[in-house]
């Protein structure tokens, strides 16, 4: 068994895409090992990356494919042996599989008879395989911004390929990729190490060499090493911790080769900047860490202290660190400097008076500005309320209306021009200095939550109506001009915003359903099919890749009713519940067995008909007994939404059904006794399915 090293040496790549890339790179070594017989069931593979460099080391790798023996498929049997004779056709095709007639066979598949022929394939070398494989495999690996950097050449990669480095073991397999050959030497650190090759002597020698030559090449090793400096450097600062931000972590990780951490200070008068303006300069616009009082326990009081840490890709004496401070300092006062100004220049027009301003800003092109938007949105927000009020929700109409008039004013200010991740949250800031209410400044500040699915939904009903009104607005509005998405595009984030429409209905109190989501929208009718067809999708991937029920759970749930949000994740957690019960599988297996047979009858032309007992056996009459017997508990408990106890009765039935399909031929040669067979079972069907469609239920 040997180690197989690959590591491509690139110009810096952007940060955002290194994972990706790192991760897929992995899987098309791994597949191609896998698919050629070059990996050992032992075999495991480790991916590297930096700034400057993605690697593969596997480990457990054969020097050669064993050799195989594998049937070539021919002619058809008929075309290549008339009456057992072979014909010229069957000679051919021996001939060209290396075999004689005699060894020719015939092969059953489900087209026919045909003709095979073993034949046996010499195992190649690994590094014959790799020489041919790896250069397709490399260059394929996806990124969302290519380049040519050879003139004339067809290659396209992220960044220009400076060097390859490709062991077996420790003897080079001259892989070329991108007009560059693989050797053994890769680069260190560009500052801390310099040119000087970096000579990997063995593949598995691979981290250690880099590690020796001041480049950290394991992310997981680099990421923690990260997290304790950023531990250490906080620690000079008594009381104080660094803030938490997982996705700055992870840019800084992707960010450096060899990280270190210093501590920097800042003016405390800049601190009187409300926290959100202070920390998306430190965190977006310099990537450095935001330190807090650790004694602060009140969510409203000022957390921040008035130091920052920054992650450096380099090593220094404390004269060279000092004056690394110096500098970033300086940078990050001069934008606070900015962010006040920004800040007392906006306040001199209040929020009210850029409504007028929104007629400037556009929305879309073809839509129009977000003047038109927040017309647009007032109507379905009103709708929105109309319908909460109805189903007794508690919330200041006044205040919802007002936030949405006032929700994308703050697009029109200076300090959202300057920093645009921050829309919403500066107004909802605003407003709040400019006295419109809490209630209101809750709202716009929680407009855009949740981003992303792990987001929480906004903390208050008129932020949750308001949210609602904005998204499906921009559904529709971008469906009706045929912006739909497809595929993998989504250039408007039309999912990411009927994802957040489900988790809001999902995870609020609201009492609303999709259908009222919809409906407030003004959609037209020739629309509304494919906007509720897109919103069940979005539920779909809500209840399955968020909420973890299983495919065939979630297709029985939404087979009878997907408009009620919470009702169908009541409904698919009592079917988790329950779904291990050996006598539910059963009653499962039996109405899914159901639905095959009137599928059956209605293809044959057989009709169902009100059962007629006196035709029907005893099974069957117990059936239709125990049946009717249960209906109205089952109805009574869905009513009550008590899903569980209800999926629990229907499991009793599982003695009448086996019984049932045990003695009762239900597609009988009789008119009359099928007919009433099939509608016995038809009417049971019926009774049993509106909770969920159980023989959607994978039982086997």
């Amino acid at each position: 068994m040997s180690d197989f090293l690959l590591e491509i040496g690139l110009e810096e790549v952007p940060a955002r895409m290194i994972a990706g890339a790192e991760a897929e790179l992995g899987k098309r070594v791994s597949d191609l090992l896998k698919r050629e017989r070059l990996v050992a069931p032992e075999a495991k593979l480790t991916t590297y990356s930096t700034p400057r460099r993605l690697a593969v080391l596997a480990e457990g790798v054969l020097a050669r494919q064993a050799d195989a023996e594998k049937v070539v498929m021919g002619p058809s049997w008929k075309v290549a042996f008339k009456d057992g004779t072979p014909t010229a056709v069957a000679e051919a095709f021996a001939k060209k599989a290396g075999a004689t007639v005699a060894d020719l066979k015939k092969v059953e598949t489900s087209r026919g008879e045909y003709v095979g022929a073993s034949v046996k394939q010499t195992g190649r070398t690994a590094s014959e395989i790799l020489m041919a494989e790896l250069p397709k495999e490399v260059l394929a690996v996806y990124w969302a911004k290519n380049m040519y950097w050879r003139a004339g050449k067809p290659e396209r990669f992220v960044r220009p390929v400076r060097w390859v480095v490709a062991l077996m073991d420790s003897n080079v397999v001259p892989v070329e990729i991108a007009g560059i050959t693989a050797g053994n030497a890769s680069r260190g650190h560009r500052v801390l190490h310099g040119d000087v090759p970096v000579v990997i002597d063995q593949a598995r020698n691979y981290a250690k060499s880099l590690l020796d030559a001041a480049v950290v090449a394991d992310v997981a090793e680099r990421r923690q090493f990260i997290r304790k400096a950023l531990d250490a450097a906080t620690r000079t600062i008594p009381g104080a911790r660094w803030r938490e931000d997982e996705p700055l972590v992870e840019t800084v990780v992707h960010l450096t080769e060899w990280p270190t951490v210093i501590v920097g200070d800042f003016e405390p008068e800049y601190l009187d900047l409300p926290e959100e303006v202070l920390v998306t300069v430190m965190r977006d616009h310099q990537k450095y860490f935001a330190m807090e009082d650790a004694e602060v326990k009140s969510d409203t009081a000022s957390k921040l202290l008035p130091h920052f840490l920054a992650v450096l890709n380099t090593q220094t004496d404390e004269e060279g660190a000092a004056i690394i401070r110096h500098g970033n300092a300086r940078v990050l006062r001069a934008r606070f400097k900015d962010a006040r100004f920004f800040w007392d220049f906006d306040q001199k027009t209040p929020l009210a008076d850029r409504f007028e301003s929104l007629k400037n800003v556009t929305f879309q092109k073809e839509l129009g500005s977000y003047y038109w938007k927040t017309e647009q949105n007032l109507a379905v927000a009103t709708a929105l309320a109309a319908e909460a009020r109805v189903g007794d929700a508690a919330f200041d109409e006044a205040a919802l209306f007002k936030a949405v008039a006032l929700a994308r004013t703050d697009l029109t200010t200076e300090l959202v021009k300057e920093f645009t991740e921050l829309q919403g949250i500066i107004g909802g800031l605003y407003a709040r200095a400019q006295g419109l209410g809490e209630t209101v400044a809750k709202a716009i500040y929680d407009q855009y939550t949740p981003a992303s699915i792990e987001d929480a939904i906004p903390s208050t009903v008129e932020g949750q109506l308001l949210g609602l009104a904005d998204r499906v607005q921009t559904i529709v509005a971008m469906f009706g001009i045929g912006n739909a998405p497809t595929g993998s595009k989504d250039p408007f984030a039309l999912r990411r915003a009927a994802n957040a429409i489900v988790k809001i209905l999902a995870e609020s109190g609201l009492p609303l359903t999709l259908e009222d989501v919809i409906k407030a929208s003004g959609v037209n009718d020739a629309g509304k099919t494919q906007v509720s067809d897109f919103f069940r999708e979005r539920l779909q991937f809500y209840l399955k890749d968020v909420r973890g029920f299983t495919y065939d759970m979630v297709n029985a749930v939404l087979a009878v009713g997907a408009d009620d949000v919470r009702d169908t994740i009541a409904r698919a957690e009592a079917l988790a519940a329950v779904r291990g019960s050996a006598d539910f599988l059963a009653v499962s297996a039996a109405f899914k067995r159901i639905k095959n047979i009137l599928r059956q009858a209605e293809e044959k032309g057989y009709q169902p008909s009100q059962p007629k007992l006196a035709q029907l056996a005893l099974e069957a009459i117990d059936l239709w007994d125990r049946s009717k017997e249960l209906a109205p508990q089952i109805a009574n408990l869905r009513e009550q939404r008590a899903y569980r106890e209800a999926l629990a009765q229907i499991a009793t039935l599982r003695p009448t059904v086996d019984a049932f399909f045990d003695k009762v031929m239900v597609l009988d040669a009789d008119e009359t006794v099928r007919s009433s067979n099939l509608g016995l079972i038809e009417q049971v069907l019926k009774n049993f399915s509106t909770m969920a469609d159980f023989s959607e239920i994978v039982t086997g």
